[in-house]
């Protein structure tokens, strides 16, 4: 899911890592570190637009997945998002990471292998439309109804298992990551005519984004070679 403005110095946000509460935490996920940047797949794409195959057990604890969930912490970063899923990056598994605020300042940072969505309680929770944008929809954002609150089950890249939930920004970060995982984007949630404006505003405006992904990765890695 790509960010829709500033939520101010992620260092001075109260923070949870996998639905924890911790003391302190860096500007970016330390998994980011060790990652390297890649190519984020675009609506159209055939990985986008099916089921993804659960991450079998065996991958668990491997250094594959934990490579591969570094290497969507970067790039989810360096293309300003807040949530990235596996099949963004070309992957056919379900999982996604994020790094994300909600509504009153705390910030969520974390990943979740084979998400579940817990189901709405339609009296309980109630619906909230707000701007939706999304990273492999490159540019454009469109009002979109979604809970007020969610919560997302699975396990982490170990096994262990994670429960998450959130309200207002990050319950809609988690809706939008788990809809991933079942090869749902944002635009095919909308009626004929938004969605058909969304798609004619991304041909306009992908060309900027993706010069503007180049120029963060190439600064990111000036400063890495600055630091060694």
């Amino acid at each position: 899911m790509s960010e829709q403005s500033s939520t101010g110095d992620p260092a001075d946000q109260r923070v949870r890592v996998q639905g924890e509460p911790v003391d302190d935490y860096p500007e970016m996920a330390p998994e980011a570190a060790r990652g390297r940047v890649r190519r984020i797949t675009v609506v159209g794409e055939d990985v986008l637009h099916r089921v993804n195959a659960d991450v079998p057990a065996g991958m668990l604890g491997t250094p594959e997945l934990s490579a591969l969930i570094d290497d969507m912490f970067l790039t989810m970063y360096v293309a300003e998002g807040v949530g990235l899923a596996g099949n963004q990056v070309g992957e056919d598994l379900r999982l996604f990471v994020y790094d994300c605020p909600d509504d009153d300042g705390v910030r969520h940072v974390g990943h979740v292998i084979n998400p579940v969505l817990a189901e709405r309680d339609a009296e309980a929770v109630p619906l909230v439309v707000e701007n939706e944008g999304c990273l492999s929809v490159p540019g454009p954002h469109a009002e979109l109804p979604r809970a007020e609150y969610a919560k997302v089950t699975g396990v982490d890249k170990d096994g262990a298992p994670v429960e998450v939930e959130g309200t207002g920004y990050f319950a809609r970060c988690l809706q939008h990551e788990t809809d991933h995982t079942y090869g749902r984007l944002y635009i095919d949630r909308l009626a004929a005519r938004p969605r058909k404006k969304v798609l004619k505003q991304m041909k306009e405006m992908a060309n900027d984004v993706f010069a503007r992904r180049e120029a963060n990765a190439a600064e990111l890695a000036g400063a890495e070679a600055e630091a060694e």
